[in-house]
């Protein structure tokens, strides 16, 4: 069954266009608070947890998040600007039914977006999400006055956090010695992330740390990383740290301004791993670079592929029993340390990493070399099937033999745009470029006829 309103990480769009409207946010409210809010043993109420990021629309939906909850009989305890990983984090540790998170990720300030934690502090699976649509299509109640849910601030929520993600590091290290930039992207992380750093002894820069409502992931953080780079350098730091505007996904930068994605620091993360012991495997999406499957196949760890999107990551990692995935994007999970990605705590893991070995975090990633990609779009017909084309098809499986074990090909539609997206990759960056092109040509001679 199709969703209709929830994507890969929750309700995102425009806000003031259906979805993002207060009405309907509040119909969420209610809905939701309907399938989730389950009364826990010994409770005498559910409670759901609602955090936000920086966005001036931030208040607008959570008035209206609070007043749909509150119509259905839960109470609210609301956390004020924090961290989507703050916020699965802490509806755990205060054993409340539900998280809810309202925040477009690395969006621009337009945007913004309603995802839920379970009880757990994980991601909603999909036929939940199918319950609170067809909640959804119910009309709206209210329960009677004396039933109706209660709201109050969350006071030490900042506090908390920090602390848990102190604990995911090392007792017995410290950052002492390190001058690191961390960029905040002006998002829900500003007033922790430097805090965290600062306090286990590092010489902090904050930059993206002053939010206004209108600025969040505006020329920095892990989708604008240069400023990070910029700062590295003007300040002669030793590292960068930049995460988006929910603090959920994480790029950095060496000394000497480089940046390292989420594929690089999931390989030194891993191999930080396997130091200490053996490390079964790890979990990538379709869009992971091939160079680490076949660093880790050298190294005789596990390999496996999910769908796009950091859920889907974690799914493949709870089913095989391993630890440790992640996303290019950034979007990295340590299981033994946190429930979902959190950008703070996967920072912490790769500084932990370099503290341990004494390396640089440049020496540290440089085995893996990434193989060139090129990704070409191809603009088709609404509902344009690529698998039912053979001509494509053949295309496909002719570039792959071609390819052999030097190389990847993968053809997949856009989820939000009537576009086919294919992607080449291989040793030699020629070959990535002339091989997709082949391909994108082929889509379009097809289209054509």
């Amino acid at each position: 069954m199709a969703r209709k309103y929830f994507g890969t990480d929750g309700v995102r769009g425009l806000v003031g266009v259906a979805p993002i409207t207060p009405d309907f946010v509040m119909r969420l409210g209610y809905a939701a608070g309907k399938v989730l809010a389950k009364v826990r043993a010994g409770a005498a109420r559910p409670t759901v947890l609602i955090g936000k990021d920086t966005r001036i629309s931030g208040y607008m939906l959570e008035a209206a998040l609070e007043a749909g909850f509150s119509a259905a009989g839960v109470d609210v305890m609301l956390a004020g600007p924090m961290p989507t990983p703050a916020i699965a984090y802490l509806t755990r540790a205060l054993r409340l039914s539900a998280g809810v998170v309202i925040s477009a990720s690395h969006n621009p300030f337009q945007d913004n977006g309603i995802k839920f934690f379970s009880d757990q502090g994980t991601k909603l699976p999909d036929a939940v999400e199918l319950e609170i649509e067809a909640a959804l299509d119910q009309p709206m109640d209210c329960v009677p006055s004396e039933k109706l849910g209660r709201a109050k601030r969350l006071d030490d929520a900042q506090g908390r956090y920090i602390e848990f993600c102190k604990s995911s590091f090392p007792n017995e290290l410290d950052l002492r010695g390190l001058k690191i930039v961390v960029d905040c992207a002006h998002g829900a992380a500003y007033n922790i992330a430097p805090h965290v750093f600062h306090e286990l002894g590092a010489e902090v820069i904050a930059i993206g740390n002053k939010p206004d409502g209108f600025n969040i992931n505006a020329g920095f953080g892990a989708t604008a990383p240069a400023a990070m780079s910029a700062a590295v350098l003007a300040h002669g730091a030793d590292l960068g740290i930049a995460l988006d505007g929910d603090a959920d996904r994480l790029i950095m930068c060496d000394a000497n301004g480089r940046l390292y994605n989420g594929d690089e620091l999931l390989y030194v993360m891993v191999m930080d791993r396997l130091a200490t012991g053996p490390v079964p495997g790890a979990v990538g999406t379709l869009m992971t670079n091939m160079a680490l499957e076949v660093a880790f196949k050298e190294r005789n760890i596990g390999f496996a592929r999910a769908k796009v999107g950091d859920r889907y990551v974690l799914e493949v990692m709870q089913e095989r029993g391993w630890i440790l995935g992640g996303e290019g994007s950034g979007h990295l999970l340590c299981l033994d340390k946190h429930t979902t990605g959190d950008g703070i705590v996967s920072s912490l893991q790769v500084l932990s990493a370099l503290k341990r070995s004494g390396k640089s975090l440049e020496q540290c990633a440089a085995e893996l070399v990434l193989f060139p990609q090129t990704l070409i779009n191809v603009r088709v017909a609404p509902g344009f099937d690529w698998t039912k084309n053979a001509a494509m098809v053949s295309e496909k499986e002719l570039v792959e033999r071609e390819l052999g074990d030097s190389g990847r090909v993968l053809i997949r539609a856009s989820g939000t745009e009537p576009l086919i997206r294919v992607m080449v990759e291989a040793r030699n960056a020629a070959d990535a470029e002339s091989m997709a092109r082949r391909i994108a040509d082929k889509v379009e001679t097809q289209l054509a006829a």
